[in-house]
């Protein structure tokens, strides 16, 4: 135990050399940290203080040690905009998961928790990008009620600006008034990098609150949070029956593919989960997509007219061609 307190202190050092090398004075949040931390006995074990969200599924939550951490920065990220709303639903679908435990008289969810306290519900704060919500929209309150969020619950921001975008995902954390706080950001902006997500990650450590950075179309960089998910859409299962049929032309629930980029395993990790809005849960699929329906047709499989019948069967010589005839 005495070596995990020297290993605090020399991380903590560390991190006041950082700041005075970058001309900042240290953050008052290290600061309250590092007295929360000299005053919490030695023989505390570092798993319990953390709290965590469980996914339900035993080899993703394997994977990330009990669940998504519920005091530190995770990162999500599409790979283009057109998987943006693959993205954006796989946060929504962990802020609905985390409304199904707000309320159960725990400390750790999704596993075993301290006894007698009863964690209050708070809403949900979104903080979208401007180019982003232009480009792949802004979340719709029906939307939310079926895809297992209230409406009244969920906040929207839209800064017009980066830095106020960071200045206001500080300032919700440090209130300690939502859930969790959503930071849409577009790609991988120069004004956002190491040291401002260093700085969102000792916040949310501080105040006890998750914060899902979600970013639309960006590429893999360093950043300080803890986990990172790949997130690309897949194909969603047919609807099914009470009687163990399936309801042909539907749409099903919704479908994930993720891998998860950064971890404490070496490997990344892919799974392909469904998302269940009424019961709130994340199933595993295959990842083989369903034989098709009699009379359906796959999106964008292929042309499905033949080939005119009347065309050349070899290219013509090249040369110009004039609608007109040459002058003598």
């Amino acid at each position: 135990m005495a070596e995990t307190a020297v290993a605090r202190e020399t991380l903590f050092a560390l991190r006041e050399t950082i700041a005075r090398l970058e001309g900042r004075p240290l953050p008052a949040l290290a600061a309250a940290a590092h007295e929360a931390l000299a005053t919490e006995p030695d023989h505390r074990p570092a798993a319990e203080a953390q709290l965590l969200l469980a996914t339900g599924i035993v080899d993703l939550d394997a994977a990330m040690q009990g669940g998504v951490p519920l005091d530190a920065l995770t990162e999500i990220r599409s790979l283009g905009l057109r998987d943006a709303g693959a993205a954006s639903g796989f946060a929504l679908a962990l802020a609905a998961r985390l409304g199904v435990f707000a309320g159960r008289p725990e400390g750790r969810l999704g596993g075993a928790q301290a006894p007698g306290k009863t964690a209050a519900v708070s809403p949900v704060l979104w903080i979208g990008d401007t180019v982003a919500a232009m480009e792949a929209g802004l979340p719709y309150a029906i939307g939310l009620r079926d895809f297992g969020l209230e409406p009244a619950g969920f906040l929207q921001a839209a800064p017009r600006k980066l830095e106020e975008a960071l200045w206001l995902a500080e300032a919700a954390l440090a209130s300690a008034a939502f859930a969790v706080v959503v930071l849409e950001v577009r790609g991988n902006p120069a004004r956002f990098g190491l040291t401002e997500s260093r700085r969102l990650a000792l916040r949310a450590k501080a105040a006890g609150r998750p914060l899902f950075l979600l970013r639309q179309g960006g590429e893999e960089e360093a950043s300080s949070a803890l986990f990172r998910f790949r997130v690309e859409p897949a194909p969603a299962l047919a609807r099914p029956l009470p009687d163990g049929t399936v309801l042909g032309g539907s749409i099903g629930h919704p479908v994930f593919r993720l891998t998860l980029e950064k971890s404490r395993n070496p490997a990344p990790f892919s799974i392909t989960l469904e998302w269940n809005a009424h019961d709130r849960q994340f199933t595993p699929v295959s990842d083989v997509r369903r034989p098709a329906f009699p009379g359906e047709h796959a999106a964008h499989s292929g042309a499905d007219l033949p080939a005119s019948a009347d065309r050349p069967d070899r290219p013509q010589a090249l040369g110009s061609v004039l609608a007109f005839g040459r002058p003598a």
